[in-house]
């Protein structure tokens, strides 16, 4: 099993050198290259006031948080989440810097992402693909023919959502479309597998034109004339 999380956050700021903090954290799971539907979105309190760029980004408010739990509260069912699987993100040092900052404030040996989880960069692999062409989500979107409608502000938990789809697409994969397990060709890691065909089934039936039809179709070959694709 193929285990990957699409995560996103949202901070106080550009820089958790200067003190900045995460306040929103989204996270989508996929089991295989699918939606599982096994999500987790959470909202912060950073115990520190909102830039005021980063409130034009995302408009989440002080005032908004001042209810919801701090980091250190939800440190342990977030790394539970996470444990083990390969996160896809855009743009990774800039989400992976803010959380290993939580971490090492929360202290308790928690170490940092790395030591937990694998990392995907869709940023890096969206400009090896596309040199020299913009390849943030917005520009992705389009690319891939990916909505992004809703994206009047960035949210972590929406943003999360839109790059799972264009990550499937950007590597071959599908959203939402599935066959029968036992007639479909599953794809793993970009990789299709393959369904024989028992020995034991019955023959196929063969169908031939008869008489009339082949007639039929002699005339209308007649009628094409000699510049006729078909014969």
């Amino acid at each position: 099993m193929t285990r990957q999380i699409v995560l996103d956050t949202e901070t106080t700021g550009l820089e958790p050198s200067q003190g900045h903090r995460i306040i929103e954290i989204g996270c989508v799971e996929l089991i295989n290259r699918r939606l599982s539907g096994n999500n987790y979105h959470q909202y912060l309190q950073p115990d520190r006031e909102i830039d005021e760029g980063a409130l034009q980004v995302h408009g989440i408010s002080n005032e908004f948080l001042k209810d919801k739990p701090r980091f250190n509260d939800i440190v342990d069912d977030l790394m539970s989440y996470l444990k083990g699987a390969e996160l896809v993100i855009h743009n990774a040092p800039f989400d992976v810097g803010f959380l290993d900052h939580e971490l090492k404030l929360v202290g308790n040996g928690l170490g940092v992402i790395v030591d937990h989880c694998t990392i995907i960069d869709t940023l890096v692999m969206a400009r090896k693909m596309h040199p020299g062409q913009k390849n943030n989500l917005d520009a992705l979107c389009k690319r891939y023919d990916v909505s992004n409608m809703q994206r009047d502000l960035h949210g972590a938990l929406l943003d999360a959502e839109i790059l799972s789809e264009v990550y499937l697409r950007m590597t071959g994969g599908q959203v939402g479309l599935a066959l029968d397990s036992e007639q479909s060709a599953e794809k793993e890691d970009g990789v299709a597998s393959t369904s024989r065909i028992s020995s034991d089934r019955a023959p196929l039936r063969v169908v031939t034109a008869s008489k009339d039809e082949l007639s039929a179709h002699a005339e209308f070959l007649k009628k094409m004339g000699d510049n006729s694709l078909w014969g």
